[in-house]
């Protein structure tokens, strides 16, 4: 145990807004560790701290997770794109087409 000369100040970052389980987005306190902050030892306030370091890296890997998922969603949805570090393919349009560029101004 480290001696404690001075008080664990809080890990709010002023982003006080909770997400779907209760956390706060900006310090991942839950709402009565918020509360109880002024009243906890300095042991409880490290165990709490290590606790939202745990919740922020838990949030991050599914962020993580989501983000793969939802790129390979859009890979597999829209057609491959032509490189353009590769030749272009010509096209050529056959003889019997009949193209009009009376319209076409330069």
């Amino acid at each position: 145990m480290q001696l404690d000369f001075f008080d664990i100040p809080s890990p709010c970052v002023g982003v006080c807004q909770s997400n779907e389980k209760g956390y706060c987005l900006g310090c991942m306190r839950t709402r009565d560790e918020r509360k109880e902050w002024s009243t906890l030892n300095n042991d409880d306030k490290q165990k709490v701290i290590k606790r939202c370091i745990q919740r922020t890296k838990r949030q991050n890997k599914r962020e993580q997770i989501k983000v793969v998922e939802v790129k390979s969603a859009i890979e597999s949805s829209q057609p491959e794109q032509p490189s353009l570090l590769e030749p272009n393919k010509k096209v050529t349009l056959s003889n019997d087409i009949d193209v009009d560029f009376s319209d076409f101004e330069l």
